[in-house]
């Protein structure tokens, strides 16, 4: 397959944003990378692409991150991910392009719904305690969705924001968690054969962008809103979430009406 010079710019475009918010700015960013890929090639392709490159972002975060995590936490949403991982491969190659970027789409419409409902309807509480539940639900949740399509960052945040952590510890917390979970993925991404030479070329020509990402996001960590960036990277996820699900909505149920008796 080859990748058009368009592709590689929107590729640039997607690195340098995932990268910024591995460098601790606009988290929501990171969550584009995929449907913004997936609106140009397979969605499958677009996630054995990143994830390269998200490793290397990983290390580079866990070098300033690693002391700054919940032990305890982890525990709970790991075991749960990787287990979610395991679910995600088996289901990888069985869907079909447009089932996945279907998914994508109304899993990016949630996200942007649920966000404009925290937004608009929350209300101030005690932090609750940490669940073992709920941390094994969004655990799994996270390693499923970050299968399919690195997309694990808003399950978990749903379990790690109301617990509201220190923000250095939930930072840190969610840097170790995606370090191991993205590691972990390179296996089975492997046994898919999604890793193959013409995959990790892209990724190697598009990983210049990724430091270039996160320094962008420290320094404007530090300098410029986030409100700002977290409501123009929700807009952007909403636009491509809704092109995504009208798209493929119709050929997905004509796929399924075909496979009824």
């Amino acid at each position: 397959m080859d990748f058009s010079i368009s592709f590689y710019i929107l590729g640039a475009v997607v690195v340098v944003l995932t990268g910024m918010s591995k460098g601790g700015f606009a988290g929501g960013l990171g969550t584009l990378s995929v449907p913004l890929l997936a609106l140009m090639i397979d969605p499958r392709v677009a996630a054995a692409i990143m994830l390269p490159i998200l490793c290397c972002m990983d290390l580079v975060s866990l070098a300033a991150f690693r002391r700054h995590c919940d032990g305890a936490i982890l525990r709970v949403i790991l075991p749960a991910a990787i287990f979610g991982i395991g679910m995600g491969t088996l289901t990888f190659a069985m869907m079909s392009a447009e089932y996945i970027r279907l998914m994508i789409g109304c899993f990016a419409l949630y996200v942007v719904g649920q966000e404009y409902y925290r937004a608009v309807f929350k209300k101030s509480a005690a932090a609750p305690k940490v669940s073992t539940t709920k941390g094994t639900i969004w655990g799994f949740a996270s390693g499923f969705a970050s299968t399919i399509a690195h997309a694990g960052g808003p399950p978990l945040s749903i379990y790690l924001l109301p617990l509201r952590l220190n923000k250095t510890v939930m930072v840190g917390t969610s840097v170790v968690f995606f370090t191991i979970v993205n590691a972990t993925k390179l296996i089975p991404y492997a046994w898919l054969g999604q890793l193959h030479s013409q995959h990790l070329l892209a990724s190697i020509l598009l990983m210049p962008f990724a430091p270039l990402g996160v320094r962008l996001g420290v320094y404007l960590h530090h300098r410029v809103s986030s409100d700002f960036f977290y409501g123009l990277s929700y807009a952007i996820l909403g636009v491509v979430g809704l092109k995504l699900f009208y798209e493929n909505l119709y050929p997905t149920l004509a796929m399924l009406k075909a496979t009824l008796p």
